[in-house]
């Protein structure tokens, strides 16, 4: 018996005609006559992303959701991938689905500032939430809703993408030991990071992935953030860098992210719907354990064959980026209600799950110190 005709008796002849479907989105389920599936249309869309062609683990992601997808839909929805500068410049994969050059993207949500500043609270700020809060805000606590709010106006549906947990705080080749030392510093950091540095005197210098290692090589920087050792391995950088900083204060817990044109998305069968969004929240939880799977893995590796010392930020310098953190973010919302909106919300959130986290998450990681 085909795969077809096989699905087809099981919903139809199995449930029955009148059978009901559950809806598949964050909010209450919605239901659907089976009897409107037509199990026999071939559905093709195609999906730009930020990403070069299989990048690691971001990269990655994109194919494998799109390989779920075939598989759960018997082949009904097709989605071709493309890599940034393949279909679309990287960054304008936010527009070519917004217009439907394309049905689908994948991202990061802070890249989409410049549209609309609210959309940066969706992938992280500085001294934000982790990667298991992020998850709790956005599924649990409202966060997704008010997602799609600010994606509404540009046609567009925000999908959970995966998270990449902590990152590390970069690579420099000048001791950190004080607020002092990030005077004059010229470092490659984007978005509020970015403000948040030049606030304590430094220079955030925004250059592409593939300049990087020369530019620090050749001291047109003095320091990198990038992601986490499997990354940062990749690039080389233990080899040109004197110091390794942790934590990722800039990026605590960094939300990625799919994005499908509503219209194109409406007009998808429910259970494609449902089954695009179950494909999604399988990437949330694979991009996390990879990330942590490979930098574990990576770590040992920068350890063992460079001479790099990894060191804390002093707590000092912490607490007065932190501080700046909340100057910056302030003239950011000043005069955006709806980034207003979103930041009011996300951090009564954090104020709420936080001694949660403190009482467990935190007791329980200084225990693995002694």
């Amino acid at each position: 018996m085909k795969r077809k005709d096989f699905l087809k008796k099981g919903i139809l002849g199995g449930l029955g005609a009148s059978a009901l479907v559950s809806g598949c989105t964050l909010s209450e389920p919605k239901s659907v006559e089976s009897s409107n599936l037509n199990l026999n249309k071939i559905h093709h869309w195609k999906m730009v992303t930020t990403w070069p062609p299989n990048f690691p683990v971001v990269g990655e992601i994109a194919t494998k959701m799109v390989d779920w997808i075939h598989t759960m839909s018997g082949g009904r929805l097709q989605i071709d991938v493309y890599g940034g500068g393949e279909l679309v410049p990287a960054l304008e994969s936010f527009d070519a689905v917004s217009i439907g050059a394309a049905q689908m993207g994948c991202g990061a949500s802070y890249y989409w500032g410049g549209k609309t500043k609210a959309a940066q609270f969706f992938t992280c700020i500085p001294f934000g939430m982790n990667a298991q809060q992020m998850a709790s805000w956005l599924i649990a606590g409202g966060g997704y809703e008010l997602w799609k709010e600010v994606y509404e106006p540009f046609n567009l549906v925000p999908f959970l993408g995966g998270n990449t947990g902590v990152q590390m705080g970069g690579w420099f080749n000048r001791e950190i030991n004080d607020i002092k030392d990030l005077k004059g510093l010229k470092m490659r950091i984007p978005g509020v990071g970015g403000k948040v540095l030049q606030k304590a005197g430094g220079a955030a210098v925004l250059i592409s992935g593939s300049e990087i290692y020369t530019s620090l090589e050749r001291g047109v920087i003095d320091a990198t953030e990038w992601i986490g050792p499997y990354h940062d391995y990749k690039m080389g950088f233990h080899r040109i860098a004197k110091y390794y900083y942790t934590p990722g204060w800039h990026e605590t817990g960094s939300q990625l992210e799919f994005f499908a044109n509503k219209t194109a998305l409406e007009k998808l069968p429910k259970d494609l719907q449902c089954i695009v969004e179950t494909a999604t929240m399988r990437a949330q939880s694979w991009v996390l354990a990879e990330f942590d799977a490979k930098n574990g893995f990576y770590l040992d590796k920068i350890k063992s064959e460079s001479d790099v010392e990894i060191k804390n930020f002093p707590k000092d310098v912490l607490l007065n980026l932190n501080e700046k953190t909340k100057e910056t973010i302030e003239e950011m919302i000043a005069n955006d209600s709806l980034s207003q909106k979103v930041y009011d919300h996300f951090n009564a959130f954090r104020k709420r799950i936080n001694p949660w986290s403190k009482l467990t998450e935190k007791v329980f990681y200084n225990s693995l110190m002694k």
